[in-house]
Order: structure tokens, then C-alpha cells, then sequence
């Protein structure tokens, strides 16, 4: 186990971690990406409900 847990913070050293600007900056796209594929899926679920309300009526 001692082993393992060497290699693992070994391993962990080669990482290249992103800077604080990254961070924000992936976390503003992912953000604007989430709240643009919910208008899309909120805009069809809306068009496809009142297409069945006419069509059921």
C-alpha cells in the first residue's frame, strides 16, 4: 500500500495543474455552455408541448 500511495504522489507531482485564471475562465465557458443548452432543450420541450396540445385537441 505504501507502495501505491508513493507512485500515486509521484504521479501527482507531473500533473499540470491549471492557474486561477484558467479555473475561472473554464468555469464561465462550462456556465454559458449549461445555460445555452437549457434554453435550447426549454425552447423544443415548449414547441414540441403546444405542437401535442394542437394535435390532441
Amino acid at each position: 500500500m505504501k507502495k501505491f500511495i508513493d507512485e500515486v504522489i509521484a504521479e501527482m507531482k507531473k500533473v499540470s495543474w491549471a492557474t486561477k485564471k484558467e479555473l475561472v475562465n473554464y468555469t464561465i465557458v462550462v456556465g454559458i455552455a449549461v445555460a445555452i443548452v437549457c434554453a435550447l432543450i426549454w425552447f423544443c420541450d415548449t414547441i414540441f408541448a403546444r405542437l401535442f396540445h394542437i394535435i390532441l385537441r
